[in-house]
C-alpha cells in the first residue's frame, strides 16, 4: 500500500476560527484556508487539508480568528502627516482656514508619498488591505502603496481651482487620466475618478467627470451630504439638494461611492437606493467635526450598500477600522434606540464585502471564498481585554482592537506580522524610517502654523 501523494501549495492558515463573511453569520472552527499562486482554492477542516495537501509554508493560529482583509472607503493617504494638525473645529473652518492654506505651503509629491507610506502602515498594522484613497498626486500614493504590498484604488482627484498639484479641472483630469494609464494593469492599484464634492466641482465638470468614467470604465467617488451647510449652499445656489443634483446630470449609479451622507432624506434614500450608488460611512470623522450620525440603519434597510471608511487621518486622527466597525454600530444603536440596529455581522460585512462591492472588487476580494485573492487578516483573541471569548464574531466588534492583529496577508503573501513578544514588523517598510519622515514634516508643518 502506498502513500497518497499530496497535493504541494504555497500557504496553508489553520485557524482556531474561521469568519468568512460569504456565507453571511458564519463561524467556522479549525478550519484551513488553502493559498496558492495568491488565490485561495480551499477551505476544508485541519484533519482534511493536512491529508490532502503539503504546504511550503504553514502558519498556525490556534488563538485566532481568521477574517477577510478590512477595506477602508474612504480615506485621504496623503494626509496621514496632517494627524492633530488642527483638531476641534468645524469641517467648513478647518478645511478654509486650516487644511487648504497649510496644503498650499507643504503638499508636494515628495510630502504625499511619505504622508501615503505612513498611512499604509498604519492601515496594514489594523488589518486593512484595501483602502479607497482621494488625493493629490495619486502616482505617489501608487508607489507607496505598491512599497507596502496592499491593495488600493487611487482616486483621481478634481477641484475647480489650482492648487501645487493641478491649475484647473481640466488640468486635474488630463494628469489624473495621464498618471493612471502609468499603473494600469497592476493587480494591486485600480482607480476611479474623484470629483471633491459638489461645492468644489461645476455642473460643467461633473458632465466631464461622466464622460471619461463611462468610456474608460471607472468609478465615482465624492463627498456628499457631510453638512447641513453644503445642502443649504446647494439648494440656494443650484436650487435642488446636492444628492438631487447629482441625479439630475446623470452621476448616480451602481459605480457611484458617496463619502458620509450624513444629512439625508427620503427623497435621499429613494434616489441612492435606486440608482444602486454606494454610501461610504465614517463615523468618526463625521462625529469629531460634528457633522452628525448617518442614519445608516434606514440605508441598510433601503437596500443601499454601506460601506465603512476612516477619513483621514487629518480629520479623524487614526485611520483604525476596529473603531469604525464598533462606533458604527454602537452608533446606530443609540440614535434607533434598538439593540438589534447593525449587530456584529453587519458591522463587520461593511468593513470587507460591501467595501469590496462599492470598488467593483466583490468578484475578488472582500469574503474568504474559493477563487478568491488571499487578503486575510488574523485577530488574536487570548489577552486578558478579550477573554474570555463567547463568540469571536461579536469580539471582534466590540472586544478586539487593531492592536490584536497578529498578521496580514495580501493575495497570500505576509505583510505584516505582530507577534505578542514584539513590536509590528512590515515585509517592505522599515519603522525607523517613518519615524524620521514624521519628524521631518512635522518639523515643516510647525513652521507653517507658526
Amino acid at each position: 500500500m502506498t502513500d497518497t501523494i499530496k497535493i504541494n501549495v504555497d500557504l496553508m492558515i489553520e485557524a482556531k476560527w474561521l469568519v468568512p463573511v460569504t456565507p453571511s453569520n458564519k463561524v467556522l472552527e479549525q478550519q484551513t484556508v488553502v493559498v496558492h499562486q495568491g488565490c485561495i482554492i480551499e477551505l476544508a477542516p485541519m484533519p482534511i487539508a493536512r491529508a490532502r495537501y503539503s504546504a511550503n509554508k504553514t502558519v498556525v493560529l490556534d488563538e485566532h480568528v481568521l477574517i477577510p482583509g478590512l477595506i477602508n472607503l474612504h480615506t485621504h493617504a496623503g494626509m496621514t502627516l496632517m494627524r492633530g494638525l488642527a483638531d476641534d473645529i468645524p469641517l467648513m473652518p478647518w478645511l478654509q482656514n486650516h487644511i487648504w492654506p497649510a496644503e498650499q505651503q507643504i503638499v508636494s509629491e515628495k510630502f504625499v508619498h511619505d504622508s501615503a507610506l505612513f498611512g499604509c502602515a498604519e492601515m496594514l498594522s489594523g488589518g486593512v488591505t484595501c483602502f479607497n484613497d482621494m488625493y493629490f498626486f495619486p502616482q505617489a500614493t501608487a508607489e507607496a502603496v505598491l512599497q507596502a504590498g496592499m491593495r488600493a484604488q487611487l482616486g483621481l482627484v478634481v477641484l475647480e481651482f489650482p492648487t501645487n498639484y493641478a491649475n484647473n479641472a481640466d488640468d486635474y483630469l488630463e494628469k489624473g487620466l495621464l498618471i493612471r494609464d502609468a499603473w494600469r494593469g497592476n493587480p494591486l492599484l485600480s482607480a476611479s475618478l474623484a470629483p471633491h464634492a459638489p461645492y468644489t466641482v461645476s455642473d460643467a465638470t461633473f458632465e466631464k467627470v461622466i464622460t471619461y468614467a463611462e468610456q474608460l470604465g471607472l468609478g465615482v467617488h465624492t463627498h456628499l451630504h457631510e453638512t447641513k451647510v453644503e445642502i443649504a449652499e446647494s439648494i440656494e445656489k443650484h436650487g435642488v439638494r446636492p444628492i438631487r443634483r447629482m441625479a439630475n446630470l446623470g452621476l448616480l449609479g451602481p459605480s457611484f461611492t458617496a463619502a458620509h451622507c450624513v444629512q439625508i432624506n427620503n427623497e435621499d434614500f429613494d434616489l441612492l437606493s435606486a440608482h444602486g450608488a454606494h454610501v461610504a460611512h465614517c463615523p468618526s470623522s463625521n462625529a469629531k467635526l460634528a457633522s452628525g450620525i448617518a442614519p445608516i440603519n434606514q440605508m441598510l434597510n433601503a437596500e443601499i450598500n454601506v460601506g465603512l471608511g476612516t477619513d483621514g487621518a487629518a480629520s479623524n486622527n487614526r485611520q483604525d477600522m476596529f473603531t469604525e466597525m464598533r462606533l458604527a454600530a454602537l452608533l446606530s444603536k443609540a440614535v434607533t434606540e434598538d439593540a438589534t440596529s447593525i449587530p456584529a455581522v453587519q458591522a463587520l460585512e461593511m468593513a470587507t464585502i460591501n467595501g469590496a462591492r462599492a470598488l467593483g472588487l466583490d468578484h475578488q476580494i472582500g469574503s474568504i471564498e474559493v477563487g478568491k485573492l488571499a487578503d486575510l487578516t488574523a485577530v488574536r483573541i487570548a489577552d486578558v481585554e478579550t477573554l474570555p471569548c463567547f463568540d469571536p464574531l461579536s469580539h471582534l466588534i466590540y472586544a478586539c482592537g487593531r492592536e490584536h492583529v497578529s498578521h496580514v496577508w495580501v493575495a497570500g503573501d505576509l505583510r505584516f506580522e505582530r507577534s505578542s513578544q514584539q513590536a509590528g514588523l512590515y515585509a517592505n517598510i522599515e519603522p525607523n524610517e517613518l519615524k524620521e519622515i514624521a519628524l521631518l514634516w512635522k518639523s515643516k508643518l510647525n513652521q507653517h502654523k507658526a
